[in-house]
């Protein structure tokens, strides 16, 4: 009743990156003398330059009259207290900064059983050292894991339907004959309204440094878009007010990405493939502007720091257009080269037509031998053509 929250905040080693996913992760953190702080500031910091924390004065003294912690100062574990790991915390939770600490640096795979939360007493390190210097490429690839090429990878079991579908609509569990059952929880997902990447260069000027590199529905068919910190006005197609859940707009980038995405779900295993190599067409592009639109911008900001801004607002609003512009163009191809099951020939980025000028007879691929296999399994039977 007399907290809006308590916390702490680790400060993170140079050269280590880290991750949360909708759980608390920190644990044990060093009090100030080793322990609690009676002062009536709202935190405190050590002073030793070595590490760095902050936390709520009272953070293990609420926890004490809470009854969620009754060991001794020096014995507090934030997460244990107010977070405690149980199977769900770890198979939808941490499993998810497995995976990304897993995309980045060799060794994970000792932490695997804590990640499908088979072990929950061998919990995840706070942050980890990446084997390479990570990029803005990087942090969007970690945005669309699936939990790819792990044992958790979702496009390897029935679940994925024919077409290798690694997506699970709600809710996360179910039960089948007294026993309860997961869909896991990847860190790409068909609810996620928007994400980003927050790209802050502290050597220019805060309007030009900060990119906000924004993506608008489910990362893994999305586009991530740079947009500066320093606009004065959001793009259009971006603005609230532009979509709305339950009325259709053909302006709204949030309608234009559902299209795509939604439909590529369908027929996930050659579709994410078109939307793939759009995908990386234009990022590649955007991120080889950057330094160019830095330049130009930098110079106007020397003369006139309003005129820097309004190139960024141009900027950001142009891209933005010309990424739902493209993204709508994908939505076509892709209807006209998948409509019905069947995939238009193509070629040199053509579809092909035969000499009376009519569309060639498309392909059929039908589904794979471990779709087919778990068909005849379940209705062989019936299903069975007689000699």
């Amino acid at each position: 009743r007399d907290r809006g929250a308590v916390w702490v905040a680790v400060r993170i080693p140079d050269g280590h990156v880290s991750a949360h996913a909708n759980h608390s992760r920190i644990t044990t953190f060093p009090l100030e003398n080793g322990t609690t702080s009676i002062s009536s500031k709202s935190f405190e910091r050590l002073s030793d330059p070595r590490v760095e924390v902050v936390y709520a004065h009272d953070v293990v003294d609420v926890a004490r009259r809470k009854g969620y912690f009754t060991g001794r100062d020096e014995e507090f574990r934030f997460a244990d207290a107010y977070a405690p790991i149980d199977f769900g915390a770890a198979r939808f939770c941490e499993a998810r900064v497995w995976s990304f600490f897993n995309g980045l640096c060799g060794g994970m795979d000792a932490w695997l059983d804590h990640a499908k939360g088979k072990d929950l007493a061998k919990r995840l390190p706070l942050s980890v050292k990446p084997d390479r210097k990570v990029s803005v490429a990087d942090l969007m690839a970690a945005k669309r894991d699936h939990f790819d090429g792990t044992e958790l990878d979702m496009r390897r079991d029935a679940g994925a339907g024919p077409f290798g579908l690694p997506y699970r609509w709600r809710p996360l569990t179910f039960e089948h004959e007294g026993k309860t059952y997961l869909n896991e929880r990847a860190t790409a997902t068909q609810q996620t309204g928007f994400s980003y990447v927050a790209q802050m260069r502290r050597w220019l000027p805060s309007p030009i440094g900060g990119i906000l590199w924004f993506g608008v529905d489910d990362a893994a068919t999305s586009v991530y878009m740079p947009i500066s910190c320093g606009i004065t006005r959001v793009p259009s197609s971006l603005a609230v007010g532009n979509g709305d859940l339950l009325a259709f707009s053909d302006t709204s980038a949030f309608w234009t990405f559902n299209k795509v995405a939604n439909f590529a779900y369908l027929r996930y295993d050659r579709m994410s493939a078109d939307v793939r190599r759009v995908q990386q067409e234009l990022e590649t592009k955007f991120l080889g502007q950057v330094a160019a639109i830095d330049a130009a911008a930098l110079a106007l900001h020397e003369k006139d720091p309003s005129r820097a801004r309004e190139l960024l607002t141009d900027r950001a609003s142009a891209v933005a257009a010309e990424t739902v512009g493209r993204w709508e163009e994908l939505f076509r191809y892709l209807l006209v080269k998948y409509m019905d099951g069947n995939v238009k020939k193509e070629r040199g980025g053509r579809f092909e037509r035969n000499e009376w000028g009519f569309p060639k007879p498309p392909d059929h691929p039908g589904y794979p031998d471990s779709w087919k296999r778990r068909v005849v399994e379940d209705a062989g039977e019936r299903l069975l053509h007689p000699k």
